[in-house]
């Protein structure tokens, strides 16, 4: 009898599908998957899509998703049919611009280890021969890309799924998800029969928010229509193909038209995503009978709106010639999910334990996706690191109806835009501002945002002092690509950092505050470093994960005996701790990011500023560096900490949200006669770079440990009950293979962006992660991850679009190495 736990899975499309393949594959075996369609062809998306697999993307997580898909589907068929044909990507340009971007991309491809090439306009044509290549600059190619059979591959997942002993039930409706004692027990289905189940995952597709709402979880997706046409036959494709092959041209994407193109036999399918945004209410999709369902009708296909294809269809005839003579022969409007920021949703339910998602996965993602599930039900981790994906990963503010309609029909829009990576959204804004906004304005702050939170990056009320620049502190001039979002005022905020003081925002990090008798056991536990020190402490820590990987970096601040401050990355580091936290009530968790507020005042001059404002002693003496104290500036009741993270003296002041703008004011006041200025993020990370200071989240996740990431000092000596020690208890700086390496760049003005792959001996060795032009040294620096062997002094090249740019690796900190500049 097995004694594995007994899962439900809502949903037979291809996540499904593919899930309970994993499932079954790692002796799971008491799985049973419902769907309210038909099997195999629900009706959901998977039934209509396409199939076209385009591999690369800027992240890292969903390359790898799509890598494995491709393998994957390579491997199975049903009676002698392929599931996947390999016949290649193909993304061609049209303008200067996009083939600029299809350069980065093959970066992107390089860095992600997925074979790829740029082309000129002759080797497109050949590859492609209905193309007009007199329109044509160049293009990508992937030979590995290719197109998914998605209703074959379900069967394919089924049979095999079913052979380990899983159960497919279709026509069965899920109406009710079953709890007991805050965890999941089972599902009701629409016949009135009741499933046990020790885990239910909503793998529901467009439904999921539905699904969602039957535990009371809001699952941040929204239905859009997409549409896709078909033609009739085209003279040139005839004879082209057989029956069974289908396609031997490559999947094509002429995203300068948001359009892509695959063949069927002797047609071509066209999508488009040039049209409105169109939001599919799931209360009034078509209602298709079970035994209807079909190629031909289901509740996913939407009726063909002519006047929306008539764009793209011309725009198809200019680049593919061989239209011309052809007709439109059908087409649909077919519903799938679209996100806030166009990630997948996965993860467990924050309040109803064994609830799962795995929603907003497309074809191409989603073996990839459902391994790192599998993995995470039976093994606790993934192997492919998942903060990006991860459904608890949004603030509540971005899981408001409004909020997630709004931002997945932009992303519905700009999904073939070329898009810097600083590039803002530039609606909804202002919903989350700190107590400081309205005087950053006044200083002509330009803003970037995240997690909704407006964030100055420079204030054009610095522009005079780039003319008062040293000589060496002049910046370089930028190529046009990463000069975007960016100013030569950013080197302006440096300087005055390095050599006098400047006031940064610090009021988007977030803030978790961990009290109670048992905080103390509850964050040794979790993190890395000593907590039981005395109060008015503060430590820099890590949190692992169960392998040894760098879950997240926090700073813990004891301000009571049972009472502390986490300086947090992300919601889900707060999801984190409320799922860790005991049962008995001994600590509250609780995010006070939005109540309170931070300034961060550094440069040599900070203590002359903030001194002469409080009665409180801020010497060195009585603040050392690493320590906090109450205390009040101005008459504004503050927590100081002593912390720095651009290398200079200083302090992180916290107060409450009332009192913000009073304490920004009092601080701004005094500071004149000391040529204080507010500096923004640009400044902010260059400087942080010069100290070689890590960020979470792109530096470094749980994919590394951290050895790896140059942060085991960061492991207390003195404890060895925290999560992920066993793990990392043998390993040192001399016993990993690769390394999170500081390089300068030897030319002095190349600035690259981060995800471009750096060569050792002319291979592809490892990719940069974090970027910036170092302001106090003169040069661009780049972090990235090299083998161990690629010492200081190792000469390495960076592909930055289509050029290689020489760079050293380098020892870190590039400045202040004594840390005397924070300690005086």
């Amino acid at each position: 009898m097995s004694t594995t736990p007994r899962v439900v899975i809502i949903g037979a499309g291809i996540v499904g599908a593919n899930l309970a393949d994993e499932l079954t594959e790692r002796g799971w075996t008491e799985v049973t998957v419902l769907d309210q369609g038909p099997l195999p062809l629900t009706g959901g998306s998977t039934s209509h899509a396409p199939g076209v697999v385009f591999q690369t993307s800027p992240s890292k997580t969903m390359t790898e998703f799509a890598t494995y898909t491709v393998e994957k589907f390579n491997s199975i068929e049903v009676d002698g049919d392929r599931c996947f044909n390999q016949v290649g990507g193909l993304e061609i340009a049209t303008t200067p611009e996009r083939l600029a971007d299809l350069h980065r991309k093959h970066g992107w491809a390089t860095s992600w280890g997925v074979p790829s090439e740029v082309v000129g306009p002759e080797r497109c044509a050949e590859l492609h021969p209905l193309l007009d290549r007199e329109r044509v600059f160049g293009g990508l190619h992937t030979p590995t890309d290719g197109l998914a059979k998605s209703p074959r591959a379900v069967a394919a997942l089924i049979r095999r799924a079913e052979a380990r002993g899983a159960v497919f039930r279709g026509s069965t409706r899920v109406t009710e998800v079953l709890q007991h004692n805050g965890r999941v027990a089972g599902v009701r289905t629409d016949g009135g029969e009741e499933i046990a189940a020790d885990v239910v995952v909503s793998c529901a597709g467009f439904w999921g928010k539905a699904v969602g709402e039957l535990v009371g979880m809001k699952v941040p997706l929204l239905p859009l229509a997409h549409q896709f046409a078909r033609t009739g036959q085209i003279s040139e494709l005839v004879g082209r193909n057989d029956e069974q092959t289908e396609a031997s041209l490559p999947a094509l994407r002429h995203q300068d038209r948001d359009l892509y193109f695959r063949e069927y036999h002797d047609c071509l399918g066209i999508g488009s995503y040039a049209h409105r945004p169109m939001p599919a209410q799931l209360s009034e999709l078509p209602e298709v009978a079970g035994d209807d369902v079909g190629e031909a009708a289901m509740p996913s296909m939407l009726p063909f709106t002519e006047e929306d294809f008539a764009a793209s269809w011309e725009h198809s005839k200019e680049l593919l010639p061989s239209l011309r003579n052809a007709k439109i022969e059908s087409g649909f409007n077919g519903v799938f999910s679209f996100t806030p920021d166009g990630g997948p949703l996965v993860g467990e339910s924050p309040d109803v334990a064994g609830f799962w998602v795995a929603e907003a996965v497309w074809v191409t993602h989603s073996a990839g996706v459902a391994r790192a599930v599998a993995q995470l039900l039976v093994n606790g981790r993934s192997e492919t690191e998942l903060h990006g994906c991860d459904v608890n990963r949004f603030d509540e503010i971005e899981t408001a109806d409004a909020y997630v309609d709004e931002t997945s029909q932009q992303n519905f829009v700009e999904i073939y835009d070329v898009r810097h990576p600083l590039q803002p959204r530039f609606s909804p804004r202002e919903l989350r501002v700190s107590p400081f906004h309205a005087r950053q304005k006044e200083l002509g702050a330009f803003f970037l945002e995240s997690h909704a939170w407006e964030r100055p990056h420079w204030y054009e009320a610095n522009a005079r002092l780039v003319q008062e620049l040293p000589t060496e502190w002049q910046p370089p001039s930028r190529d046009a690509w990463s000069a975007m979002f960016h100013s030569p005022i950013a080197a302006a905020e440096a300087w005055k950092t390095r050599t006098a003081v400047a006031l940064y925002d610090m009021t988007s990090l977030k803030r978790v505050e961990v009290s109670g008798p048992g905080a103390v056991a509850f964050l040794q536990r979790l993190t890395t470093g000593k907590m039981d020190k005395s109060v008015g402490s503060v430590t820099y820590a890590l949190i692992l994960d169960e392998a040894g990987g760098v879950r997240s970096d926090v700073t813990v601040a004891r301000l009571d005996e049972q009472l502390f401050q986490v300086g947090a990355n992300s919601n889900l580091d707060v999801d984190h701790f409320l799922r860790e936290a005991p049962d008995d009530g001994s600590v509250q968790i609780r995010d006070i990011t939005g109540g309170t507020c931070c300034i961060g005042v550094w440069g040599p001059l900070a203590r002359d500023l903030v001194q002469p404002l409080s009665r409180d002693d801020f010497s060195h003496e009585a603040l050392k560096y690493f320590r906090l104290k109450h205390a009040h500036i101005a008459g504004v009741p503050v927590t100081a900490m002593r912390l720095s993270y651009v290398g200079e003296l200083g302090w992180e002041i916290y107060t409450s949200a009332e009192c913000g703008q009073r304490l920004w004011d009092a601080l701004w006041g005094a500071g004149q006669p000391l040529g204080v200025i507010a500096a923004g993020r640009a400044a902010f990370n260059s400087l942080r770079l010069e100290k070689g200071y890590r960020s979470w989240g792109s530096d470094m996740t749980t994919e590394h440990n951290p050895y790896e990431a140059g942060l085991g000092f960061a492991l207390s000596k003195k404890k060895t009950d925290y999560v992920g020690y066993d793990a990392v208890a043998g390993l040192s700086a001399d016993t990993i293979t690769r390394r999170l390496s500081c390089l300068t760049i030897d030319d002095g003005r190349s600035v690259v962006l981060g995800s471009e792959p750096v060569f050792v001996d002319g291979e592809p060795a490892g990719y940069v992660t974090s970027a910036a032009f170092g302001h106090t040294i003169g040069k661009p620096i780049a972090y990235a991850w090299l083998p161990a062997s690629a010492t200081p002094g190792t000469s390495v090249e960076i592909q930055y679009f289509d050029r290689k740019v020489r760079a050293t690796v380098a020892v870190e900190p590039l400045v202040d190495p004594e840390m005397t500049r924070i300690r005086r």
